[in-house]
């Protein structure tokens, strides 16, 4: 995660023009190429993974749902097989990454489906088996790598996640550079996006209220000074006819203490698809370690009247967006108080525990500008509907207990237990909630060959 402190100066909406032609253009002026360059070949770099994930589910509603239901469960077995080639020798190397994957229901009902493990038939129950896989070519000359195809991005604006049985991929042009010392550079245009219970991407681009239906996500930015006392973020981003988004981050080192700070400020842009949009939204968080323990406490404001939005699963680097909520409602402020464990030092290597607590107040949605994605109009009431009231608040606690296995023939083995409560009034608009997971996986690794 990254993060920007109190102090820091919010670039405003100037015009950026992230297309796809920026990435030939700085693959072209940043990475020189080298004289002797050399490399480990197609095959002598690359490696194999097979990861085993084993996925339980369950949704205990204390509230009614829009779909009727008080219960969902599911229970089921994932495959992720993961190649990355290394680069044929030469002045410009050229290989390839690969994916594919398998999800097998093991039990859920059609009374019980619906959690995101599995997709839905036309009759609204799981799926017995879903597939896919995808592949992106990918080009190294010096310091710099330009890849085409279907991939996994993690940026502050744009971030696939890996939550459920099935990793989320994006389809487009990511180039990553490091030619300048300290400077992680990234920029990527990306038309098609591959959601969690899916088997082919869609050109769809879906957020809490903005939807852009065969569009596109250009961004740019660069993570700075990693590893040294004092690093830092700056990214931007457009989604096509619907918001340019930067993002900052100062993160600082002291001793056993982490101090950081994240601010997005989002404004709509084009044909605006997703309505008026000035929205400014900042974390502070700090972290101090002690031996085997470590106490966090966090901060975050939305300040707007529209909710912090945003596309990709992972895409918001927030302290207080965790396990189910985001805690960014409109005008929201929310608090955090967060302890880990390391059960190593106790005697029980692998073992880790984590319990956190976040509230949030203060939502208001009654001012989100009318007939946009979060103040719709109703045509069967006649009325306006925002998203969220005035008012809103809401809480949430998480539990997490994790053990991965150090040595012997189960070596990597991981099992993960976590329990969500989630508690809500009606004008945050949320689910009262509790959620259990309990996942078991176990990685099998080949090469390099």
């Amino acid at each position: 995660m990254s993060p920007a402190s109190t102090n820091m100066i919010v670039p405003g909406p100037a015009p950026v023009a992230l297309k796809p032609i920026w990435l030939l253009a700085l693959l072209a002026g940043s990475a020189p190429a080298l004289a002797g360059q050399t490399a480990e070949g197609f095959l002598q770099g690359a490696t194999f993974e097979v990861l085993s994930r084993n996925f339980y589910l369950n949704n205990d509603y204390r509230s009614p749902t829009p779909a009727g239901k008080s219960y969902k469960a599911e229970w089921a077995q994932g495959f992720i097989a993961t190649f990355e080639s290394g680069f044929t020798p030469g002045i410009v190397g050229a290989g390839i990454d690969a994916h594919g994957f398998v999800g097998l229901k093991l039990d859920g009902g059609k009374g019980h489906s619906g959690t995101g493990l599995l997709p839905l038939d036309e009759d609204g129950r799981s799926e017995d088996e879903y597939s896919s896989a995808g592949a992106a070519l990918k080009f190294n000359t010096s310091r710099t790598t330009l890849a085409l195809g279907e991939m996994t991005v993690a940026t502050p604006v744009f971030d696939t996640a890996d939550k459920r049985l099935q990793p989320e991929y994006a389809s487009g042009v990511l180039l990553s550079s490091q030619e300048i010392d300290e400077v992680d550079l990234q920029a990527g245009h990306f038309n098609a996006f591959k959601n969690q219970d899916a088997s082919t991407a869609k050109g769809d681009f879906s957020g809490y209220g903005a939807s852009t239906r065969h569009g596109s996500i250009d961004f740019i930015g660069a993570d700075l000074f990693s590893g040294r006392t004092v690093g830092g973020a700056l990214y931007a981003s457009e989604l096509s006819d619907t918001w340019r988004q930067y993002y900052a981050n100062v993160h600082s080192t002291l001793g056993q203490l982490f101090l950081d700070g994240n601010v997005y400020y989002t404004r709509d842009h084009g044909q605006a698809s997703a309505g008026a949009i000035d929205n400014t939204a900042f974390s502070l968080s700090g972290k101090y370690r002690h031996e085997a323990q470590a106490f966090t406490l966090a901060y975050q404001k939305i300040n707007g009247d529209t909710p912090f939005d945003f596309v990709g699963g992972d895409s918001i680097y927030l302290a207080n967006s965790i396990k189910y909520a985001d805690f960014n409602g409109p005008g929201e402020r929310s608090w955090q108080a967060r302890y880990d464990l390391d059960l190593g030092t106790l005697g029980i290597p692998g073992l880790s525990f984590m319990a956190r607590y976040v509230t949030g107040n203060g939502i208001d949605g009654s001012h989100a500008p009318r007939g946009g994605a979060y103040n719709p109009f109703d045509s069967d009431t006649g009325t306006y509907s925002p998203q969220q009231g005035d008012g809103g608040r809401h809480w949430e606690r998480d539990l997490d207990l994790h053990y991965v296995v150090q040595s012997g023939p189960a070596k990597d083995l991981s099992l993960q237990l976590s329990h969500v409560t989630h508690r809500a009034n009606s004008a945050q608009a949320g689910d009262d909630i509790d959620r259990l997971y309990v996942v078991i996986q176990y990685p099998l690794k080949l090469g390099p060959f």
